[in-house]
Order: C-alpha cells, then sequence, then structure tokens
C-alpha cells in the first residue's frame, strides 16, 4: 500500500487531499501515469514527487508503506 498526499492545485484536480493505493515496487513514472489517467485534470501539469520526504526521479521506485507527496511548482517573493 503507497499513501500519497495531493497538495494545494492537485488537490483539487484529484478532488482529495490524500487517498491509499494498492501498488507496490512501482516506478515515480508509473504513478504519474495512473494519477494523469485516474485524474484528467493532472494532465498537462508540472507535479514534483517527494517520497518519505525526498524529493524523487521518475525512475525511483516506490515501495509498499512509503509516502509520496504530489507537490505542484511553487513560488516565493
Amino acid at each position: 500500500m503507497i499513501q500519497v498526499y495531493y497538495f494545494a492545485g492537485l488537490r483539487d484536480a484529484a478532488g482529495k487531499a490524500e487517498e491509499t493505493i494498492d501498488r507496490e515496487n512501482w516506478k515515480v513514472q508509473d504513478l504519474l501515469d495512473w494519477v494523469e489517467e485516474t485524474y484528467p485534470a493532472f494532465r498537462n501539469k508540472t507535479v514534483f514527487v517527494a517520497v518519505n520526504e525526498e524529493y524523487a526521479s521518475q525512475e525511483d521506485v516506490i515501495h509498499s508503506g512509503d509516502i509520496v507527496a504530489l507537490i505542484p511548482p511553487v513560488s516565493g517573493g
């Protein structure tokens, strides 16, 4: 099981703040593909992924029990 958290505008795109997905040993890109298929509002959005509080690349593997955060780009002043 993978715990996924959606932040800021991505929360609106998913219609929820978090969910548990019954998967393991999934690449980050596989998760992003699943999210775009499941929530069409994610298409063409820039999304950063953190696994267990560290930014991850598309090739990193997500294991059962991991916590994943989907984060939109942010800017500050």
